[in-house]
């Protein structure tokens, strides 16, 4: 197995997403699997390989993922973030390009903590009046 070229980290929500890019045929694995075994539905995986296709690099490296925590939406966004920021590292003059289609920008939105004498972060208990 040949040295990684690059290794990034991808977050979103609360998976977290370590990418390491190696030269290749264009296989992706994640956590072992092929990415069809491991995002069985098609928007995922075709979030995931947007960034492949705006570089026009998918032929060209093969993507080994491993993904922690978080469902499959907040991993498919985590992994796509992680590509991205090794396609932007590896080729800088294609870190424009990413930068404008909006791969290279982290998702911040996170769930709010509960709040106490609250029932979720913002949902108060029924009120009585009498």
């Amino acid at each position: 197995m040949p040295k990684p070229l690059f290794q990034t980290v991808g977050r979103r929500k609360r998976a977290v997403a370590r990418v390491c890019i190696r030269p290749g045929g264009g296989a992706i694995k994640v956590n072992g699997k092929p990415v069809d075994e491991y995002f069985t539905s098609r928007a995922h995986r075709t979030n995931v390989a947007e960034p492949l296709g705006v570089t026009e690099t998918s032929e060209r490296y093969d993507i080994d993922a491993r993904i922690d925590g978080g469902g499959m939406s907040g991993q498919a966004g985590a992994l796509r973030l992680g590509i991205a920021r090794a396609l932007a590292e590896l080729d800088p003059d294609s870190r424009a390009l990413l930068r404008r289609s909006g791969f290279l920008t982290r998702d911040d939105r996170i769930k709010e903590s509960k709040k106490y004498g609250l029932k979720k972060a913002r949902k108060a208990p029924q009120y009585s009046k009498r």
